[in-house]
């Protein structure tokens, strides 16, 4: 994701060529070419791809300025902070047809509990990725993990994430994600910090350095799960006995879109079973569409790393908007990442 991070947008000339076009801002390889493919044969329109690596870098282009984009894909908190700062259109994709596609468990966020605005995309969950070769087992968790490394003389990596790392540390402490408890926090970066003897860097791009085994095991999302596929008698990945953290993206139009009305289209398309069943099959996460699921490849239905069981789901935690929080997070991080 960071390798295409600040892709530049091609933005529409004219009036006229902004109704053929549709200018979709995403996280990194996080939508299968064939689905944008899809959408343009299906209605003619033209669609204009940019990319991001964070939710912050995404809103940091928004509210800096930038209003070319008609589409963004924030997670469930992000969703709610860009409700509170009035950045997103109404869409009443709730009325559409198809919505009745959707799980109404997936409808989170707080600031748009009836799907007026915004579709859920896409879901999974963000566990450990690793390499059994190196580790010479399959591994339970974080603890695990880190003794198993230790005594393996091999190293792992975290993803560069402020509430992602830190999430881990909390949990390892026994605490919520969305901890603003200074003490606790405190706790969490400390608990990083004594982690990092085993880390050989804070990094998104950490798939590749798993399969090539130059780390052991890495921090990552559910999407590792490609490489599993691949790879069934070398890689793994786990959702931590500890605890581990979700993720969810809505699909939401900016009220600065040019192209309001192809968004729109654009969402009521996702909500066809075999759209985000496309989108599955190359991403291999989750979705709240209830009938997409039974489309799906026979590896990803019966996977119990994308389709967790409800025992397993009671470890998962959601990121929830902290606020000022936030702030306090920063500090720890700057701390966590300078710590020799």
């Amino acid at each position: 994701a960071a390798l295409f991070a600040g892709a530049a947008l091609m933005l529409p000339a004219g009036g006229a060529q902004a109704q053929e076009e549709l200018n979709v801002y995403n996280w990194g390889d996080y939508i299968n070419p064939e689905v944008l493919k899809k959408f343009e044969e299906e209605t003619g329109i033209k669609v204009n791809l940019s990319v991001y690596s964070s939710n912050e870098e995404m809103l940091a282009k928004i509210r800096g300025g930038a209003t070319g984009y008609d589409i963004v894909f924030p997670s469930v908190h992000m969703h709610d902070i860009m409700a509170k700062l009035d950045l997103l259109e109404k869409t009443d994709i709730n009325q559409y047809e198809g919505f009745k596609n959707i799980d109404p468990a997936f409808l989170r966020a707080k600031s748009d509990p009836n799907g007026e605005y915004c579709l859920p995309y896409a879901w999974g969950s963000v566990g450990i990725m690793y390499n059994r070769t190196l580790l010479g087992k399959d591994i339970t968790g974080w603890r695990d993990l880190l003794e198993t490394a230790k005594a393996k003389g091999v190293k792992i990596s975290l993803l560069d994430d402020v509430r992602e790392v830190m999430g881990v540390g909390l949990m390892l402490n026994g605490h919520s994600v969305n901890s603003t408890d200074p003490e606790e926090l405190q706790q969490a970066a400390d608990t990083i910090i004594e982690m990092k003897p085993q880390v050989a860097a804070f990094t998104y791009s950490n798939r590749p350095m798993v399969v090539s085994g130059d780390v052991a095991a890495a921090h990552h999302f559910i999407g590792a799960m490609i490489d599993v596929f691949a790879h069934p008698d070398d890689l793994g990945y786990v959702i931590p006995e500890e605890g581990a953290t979700m993720y969810q993206e809505d699909i939401c139009v900016l009220k600065t879109a040019p192209n309001k009305e192809n968004a729109i289209r654009f969402m009521q398309f996702y909500t066809q079973p075999e759209i985000p069943a496309l989108n599955m099959a190359q991403q291999t996460n989750g979705t709240a569409n209830m009938k997409a699921r039974a489309l799906t490849p026979e590896n990803i239905k019966n996977s119990e790393e994308i389709n967790p069981p409800p025992e397993t789901m009671k470890r998962l935690q959601i990121f929830e908007d902290i606020g000022e929080g936030i702030r306090l997070y920063d500090r720890l991080w700057t701390k966590v990442k300078t710590a020799q």
